[in-house]
């Protein structure tokens, strides 16, 4: 018999890829998506359960009997629309996940965090980042996983100008960050998310953190 999984953040860009590879993949029975608006897909072992994460506890028992919970959620402070709203979809509303998880005896909790995600930061999005791998390795779960990708490529739902330069510029002197500069490397979001599955698959207990350059590798694996 195979595993459940949970994924959040399944609309996003990495989170999309993610619910795909789950459900390619034969370890897994069945793939619950908690969303805000759902997916424009149909397949035999998705569960889609539509929510407002302001409402979140009202869901602890959609955690029952879940092995895998893929946390990708995450915005940008100008589509948030300030630093406090940032903080709720990528702090608040992880941590809380995690903490029913937990509850819930859920195994394996694995997170998109981001390349330089310190607590101390001066940087309220590395800062910010930083202080929720901090919370969710304070949790009594057997088994967190941390990602810490750098630029993000794939084709999202809406237009982030700033991330689009980064990504071109990225892509078009990516020479420059072979070999050495591969933890620095812009990846694919479909390679995180390969990679993340990968690792869910292996069910390592304890803490672990994948920088960018050892995702790219996890992520060629098959």
């Amino acid at each position: 018999m195979g595993f459940q999984a949970m994924v959040l953040g399944a609309t996003g860009l990495v989170g999309g890829f993610v619910v795909k590879e789950l459900l390619d993949r034969e370890e897994y029975d069945e793939v619950k998506v908690l969303v805000r608006r759902p997916l424009e897909m149909e397949h035999p072992k998705l569960t889609q359960i539509i929510l407002n994460w302001e409402e979140l506890d009202q869901y602890g028992d959609e955690f029952v009997n879940v092995r895998d919970v893929f946390c990708c959620l995450g915005t940008t402070i100008k589509k948030a629309g300030s630093q406090e709203s940032f903080r709720q979809i990528d702090f608040e509303y992880p941590l809380h996940a995690a903490k029913l998880a937990q509850q819930a005896g859920v195994r394996q909790f694995l997170s998109v965090s981001s390349m330089g995600a310190d607590p101390a930061s001066r940087i309220f999005y590395s800062r910010t980042k930083g202080e929720l791998e901090e919370a969710l390795t304070r949790l009594r779960l057997s088994s967190v996983h941390l990602f810490r990708p750098s630029l993000l490529l794939g084709v999202r739902g809406e237009k982030r100008f700033g991330e689009m330069a980064g990504a071109w510029f990225m892509t078009s002197f990516d020479f420059l960050f072979r070999g050495n500069g591969l933890k620095y490397r812009a990846i694919p979001a479909k390679t995180v998310a390969h990679a993340m599955v990968n690792i869910a698959v292996i069910g390592t207990p304890g803490v672990h953190i994948y920088p960018n350059d050892v995702i790219h590798v996890l992520g060629l694996v098959q």
